[in-house]
């Protein structure tokens, strides 16, 4: 079985550095399927060389490395210590339930290849840095990420995302999680945050005057802002599930009535009913979770919003970043150009001058 040297000592570093625990998370499951890789091509650390790490970019971006990753799992989960074999399982058991809806030819997104050899780069540095390795097989220098594709950024029609919203109100039969839905689908318009902060909110964190200071992304806190609409349909939720045995503000219904104690909805949950109901509503433009965030930029900007404001509401450290996030729509720009061009005159018709 082979493993990354000192992975555990490098974990413990990034922890004693005040890496929040969701990214020596992340770093220890990208850092343990680099090492279902080394075992599936059956090569050492000692082993690596510049031409591994290529052939582990190909692997990340085969259409089944997914697949290939749970069979391994599969065989070897007996072999691994239980925190690896943790790691692993929610992919194992996402993929188990998902396999018949997953596209082919899925392959991993340039940003998510990205993410996970820059988990490694991060890993070979700190093992020189310490002088750990007396004789490195390679380098942090011998991971290069690849080049990102320039896609135009998308979101859906502000429409389309109140249509999403509302749409579980009609389609979902259980009441309890047509509510749920419905308050998870507004709080996420309603408030710009991400997917994994919303998982994370506490019935305890929410207020009348629809306030919640929380702890984001690298720990950094801020203040989100819910409309009423959104509050009235998360009251409505919490009066159906009328339970007080979980401090969890959306909770998974399997199991019974609204779940077992301590249990969170997940964001793979959240993600899957979206491209559902996205589906069924035939809206053609992709839509996520993130897109409820990145259109709560956008439709703030259109309405004239300060990019400075909205960095506060979104958690960027920089303006940089919510650029991204604030570049005006088709539908701006069109309005734009109409208001404010110098030759821009409605119905033109030549002819007009001759008379």
């Amino acid at each position: 079985m082979y493993q990354l040297p000192y992975k555990e000592d490098f974990l413990l570093e990034l922890q004693n550095n005040n890496y929040s625990f969701e990214t020596v998370y992340n770093y220890r499951r990208d850092l343990t399927v680099f090492e279902a890789f080394m075992n599936l091509y059956n090569v050492d650390f000692n082993g690596l060389s510049k031409r591994w790490i290529t052939y582990y970019k190909g692997f990340l971006r085969s259409p089944d490395y997914l697949e290939r990753i749970v069979k391994w799992w599969h065989a070897n989960k007996h072999k691994l210590d239980d925190y690896d074999r943790g790691l692993l399982e929610p992919i194992y058991e996402s993929f188990s339930v998902h396999h018949s809806s997953r596209e082919k030819n899925e392959s991993l997104a340039s940003k998510s290849v990205n993410r996970m050899l820059s988990a490694l780069r991060t890993y070979l540095k700190y093992l020189v840095d310490f002088d750990l390795i007396e004789k490195m097989p390679i380098t942090s220098d011998s991971v290069k990420l690849i080049k990102l594709e320039r896609k135009k950024s998308q979101v859906a029609d502000l429409d389309d995302l109140i249509s999403i919203m509302e749409f579980p109100s009609e389609y979902e039969k259980n009441p309890i999680v047509a509510k749920r839905n419905r308050a998870i689908l507004e709080l996420l318009f309603s408030s710009g945050l991400r997917i994994s902060e919303l998982v994370k909110l506490n019935r305890h964190d929410l207020n009348d005057e629809g306030k919640i200071y929380i702890q984001g992304k690298g720990k950094k806190q801020r203040f989100i802002y819910i409309t009423p609409r959104a509050m009235y349909y998360i009251k409505e939720y919490l009066k159906a599930r009328g339970d007080d045995n979980n401090e969890a503000l959306f909770v998974p219904t399997r199991g019974g009535r609204n779940g077992t104690k301590g249990k969170r909805i997940s964001t793979n949950y959240i993600q899957d009913k979206i491209a559902h109901y996205r589906k069924l509503l035939g809206i053609v433009v992709p839509t996520t979770a993130h897109s409820f965030r990145h259109g709560f930029a956008t439709y703030l900007v259109e309405r004239g919003a300060s990019p400075a404001a909205i960095q506060i509401l979104l958690g960027h450290e920089s303006l940089h970043t919510t650029d991204k996030y604030v570049h005006a729509s088709d539908k701006f720009a069109e309005e734009t150009h109409k208001k404010y061009h110098p030759l821009y005159v409605p119905d033109h018709d030549p002819s007009e001058k001759s008379k």
